[in-house]
């Protein structure tokens, strides 16, 4: 237990996403921790006006399969169990094994979400530095944040 305390108690500095599922299971097996994490993402949104936690879809669907009313579906029942768990809509979301195309980040933004985050071979490695976040233009005038995962 007290280990696990411990990780607990790195969640105020990191960013980081809790699914549905992995919520629900929380929520039965381990609802002290589960309410622990909720609490530093909430004194987070407090103090910065932000909180630490991303969003997921609802199920682990790779969106760029989907059609576009299934994505739509996935992220915005993803924000939905979000807001109910955190208490506040969330400003970014996790996608699925990193999975995306301009499809998917256009329904993230028409769904009120600001940022995603990717992986480094995702990105034109020979003219984009991935420590640094990007803003995409969209398709419909509209643009996202990207962040890429960094390595540690």
């Amino acid at each position: 237990m007290l280990q696990t305390q411990r990780r607990v108690g790195k969640f105020p500095t990191h960013q980081f996403y809790i699914g549905p599922t992995l919520a629900e299971w929380m929520e039965r097996k381990h609802p002290d921790n589960l309410a622990q994490i909720i609490e530093q993402d909430g004194l987070n949104f407090k103090q910065f006006g932000v909180g630490n936690a991303m969003a997921q879809s609802y199920n682990h669907t790779i969106l760029p399969l989907a059609l576009h009313h299934d994505k739509v579906t996935q992220v915005k029942w993803g924000i939905y169990d979000f807001t109910y768990r955190f208490g506040h809509a969330p400003d970014g979301m996790w996608l699925p094994e990193t999975a995306v195309d301009l499809e998917t980040l256009e329904v993230l933004v028409d769904c009120g979400i600001g940022f995603t985050i990717l992986a480094p071979w995702q990105a034109d490695a020979a003219r984009l530095d991935t420590s640094k976040p990007y803003l995409v233009e969209l398709n419909n005038g509209k643009q996202i944040t990207v962040f890429f995962i960094i390595a540690i």
